[in-house]
């Protein structure tokens, strides 16, 4: 199925099913207009968006998952693309919002569900490897899929397995460890820009033992930040949060598409903002 294969209406029920306060797919500017505040924090962004679904009967190394994609791009086009990965016990449905959020900016984006539930880092990390594979070269977008431009994403164990894959294959543009829990703590091979996404009220994974830590280990030569949401607990990246949108968006935006103008948005960082606890950048421009 093509990027013209569904109708708008066919977009807008997906939207209502996924995303129930969107009150539609959104229309895509021409060009692509300079990021603000408001774009960044919006439910949705300026294009209109389609879903493909993977049933799990069709693939052996993960899950099956959901397929997200601009609608109405020139054939041919190819687009950055990003897997995310649930935590433990958790499905695709809890990384959902995500989907429309990226797509609507021009992300091709696949959430999935894992094999088992209780899968560790390292098998979670297979699996958004195997997914990333599938997605480039089986899926009904492969076409569309720049296989220079990849990056993952994942919650909690997810997480774990985000950073595990972001050190294993540097060829990454981007890895965004959300609330990351994994009994690894060295990252120092990651050569991958990672944004490390940690809850100030986090039980499970506290950040004293495991997002800080991550974070700490990663080289400083590499492109990295720190984002502690401010009164979060560790199920906070399952709804949907504009000041966690914003800093995704900017950070996929900034090293899966390579637009510096998303810089301003992660360096210096937060100013005085009461949604933050903490934030640190190596701030170095690239």
């Amino acid at each position: 199925m093509g990027f013209l294969g569904f109708s708008a209406a066919r977009c807008g029920l997906v939207v209502a099913a996924v995303l129930p306060l969107a009150t539609g797919c959104g229309d895509r500017d021409a060009g692509d207009p300079a990021p603000t505040e408001s774009s960044l924090t919006a439910p949705l962004g300026p294009e209109k968006y389609r879903t493909e679904v993977v049933p799990r009967a069709y693939v052996e190394a993960f899950g099956g998952g959901t397929i997200y994609y601009p609608a109405g791009r020139p054939p041919g086009e190819r687009l950055g693309a990003v897997t995310i990965v649930p935590g433990s016990r958790g499905y695709q449905s809890g990384m959902a919002w995500y989907g429309p959020l990226l797509a609507s900016r021009g992300f091709i984006v696949f959430t999935i569900d894992t094999l088992h539930l209780k899968d560790q880092p390292a098998k979670r990390s297979l699996e958004l490897e195997a997914a990333l594979t599938y997605l480039a070269t089986r899926s009904a977008v492969a076409s569309h899929v720049d296989a220079e431009r990849l990056a993952v994403m994942g919650h909690s164990l997810g997480g774990g397995g985000t950073l595990d894959l972001a050190a294993t294959r540097p060829n990454l543009k981007a890895a965004i460890p959300l609330m990351p829990y994994d009994k690894a703590k060295d990252f120092s091979n990651v050569r991958v820009p990672t944004l490390v996404v940690a809850a100030q009220h986090d039980k499970i994974a506290p950040v004293g033992k495991h997002a800080e830590v991550f974070y700490r280990s990663i080289p400083a030569s590499q492109p990295k930040a720190y984002l502690e949401i401010a009164g979060a607990t560790h199920s906070f990246p399952k709804r949907r949060d504009a000041t966690l949108a914003k800093y995704v968006i900017a950070w996929l935006k900034r090293y899966v598409d390579g637009d510096k103008r998303y810089d301003r948005f992660l360096c210096p960082g937060p100013q005085n903002d009461p949604h933050v606890a903490r934030y640190a950048s190596d701030c170095t421009p690239r």
